[in-house]
């Protein structure tokens, strides 16, 4: 700075005095001109230094954990943009870092909730396994015992295997394969892995089909999300009680209502139903709490929505919707 201002002097220096040679009072004018220019760049590189130095010691505050720090005061010239440029990536780096902290907390959490879900069935298999070790167990005790285990085993396979898919969708890993989905196949495959359930429960299946509504989507994906649904309805439905499934389309979305004939859901649990390892006192004491939150994945993944609310007189009701205007 103080090189540059030397050199500019002695040019200022050079040229009075040649203009003196030719003309005196121009010579002079020429100097006091040139040396108020020099100051008044002098003075404004200063007050450039003093803002750099300003906007340096703020960006130390904020990579000391500051945040609250402002850049209002820089208002003039290209320091307003520079503040506001750095302004804004502040801003952009607090909202990553509070997303950050979110998603480190909520990985936290399940993590916990993960370890406890899995704990229940493991130590129920540890005293299987001992009480196989004796010796005093009948046969029949014996295979009813190892049929427990199995189904424990299978249990938390289901389990981690949800986990797993969850995590996908989370990564944005999961990749649709789009075609044509018939409602009424897609209720046929949903019921299949259920079939034995629903009869040894004599639970009966009521469908309705208006038309021949279809979709865009994907159909494994959409066939696990309501098999997921009618699981659900299915363990809080009493015996000799009765599922309905309604399919339909409209000029906006393609509609699925599946309802049963069970006590509904409490009021409390409404607002958490789909949150990840949810489970209320009454409505979700035999799940893990991932079913319908897999399902909601799935659905609002490709472009739909699935709701849940308590049908009239009593039950719960499921509404799963894909919008015609919103194909994946």
């Amino acid at each position: 700075m103080k090189k540059y201002f030397i050199i500019q002097m002695m040019i200022l220096l050079v040229g009075g005095s040649l203009c003196c040679w030719f003309s005196v009072p121009a010579g002079i004018l020429l100097l006091i001109t040139g040396i108020l220019l020099l100051l008044t760049e002098y003075f404004r590189n200063r007050e450039q230094k003093h803002n750099i130095i300003k906007l340096c010691d703020k960006i130390t505050q904020i990579l000391n954990g500051a945040d609250t720090v402002q850049f209002n005061e820089f208002q003039e010239d290209e320091f307003s943009i520079l503040s506001s440029e750095i302004h804004k990536m502040t801003i952009r780096l607090r909202e990553q870092n509070s997303a950050l902290s979110r998603e480190k907390q909520f990985m936290k959490e399940s993590l916990e909730d993960m370890s406890h879900q899995l704990r229940t069935p493991l130590t129920s298999m540890m005293l299987i396994a001992g009480m196989l070790r004796k010796q005093s167990l009948s046969p029949q005790e014996q295979i009813q015992k190892i049929q427990e285990l199995m189904k424990l085993l299978s249990q938390m396979q289901w389990q981690i295997e949800t986990l797993l898919k969850i995590s996908r969708f989370d990564a944005g890993a999961v990749k649709f394969q789009k075609s044509e989905i018939r409602m009424a196949d897609l209720i046929q495959n949903a019921l299949a892995p259920v079939e034995i359930s629903l009869e040894l429960k004599n639970i009966t299946v009521r469908k309705e089909i208006t038309g021949e509504p279809s979709f865009m989507g994907d159909m494994p994906y959409c066939t696990e999300a309501v098999t997921n649904i009618l699981k659900n309805c299915m363990e809080h439905t009493p015996e000799n009680g009765m599922i309905q499934i309604r399919a339909f389309q409209n000029a906006i979305y393609t509609g699925l209502v599946i309802t049963d004939s069970g006590a509904g859901i409490p009021e409390e649990d409404l607002p958490h139903l789909f949150e990840r390892f949810y489970r209320g006192k009454e409505f979700s004491r035999n799940g893990f709490g991932l079913g319908l939150a897999f399902a909601q994945k799935i659905i609002v993944s490709q472009n739909g929505s699935l709701r849940a609310s308590n049908a009239v007189p009593h039950g719960a009701e499921f509404e799963f919707r894909i919008y015609q205007n919103m194909q994946i």
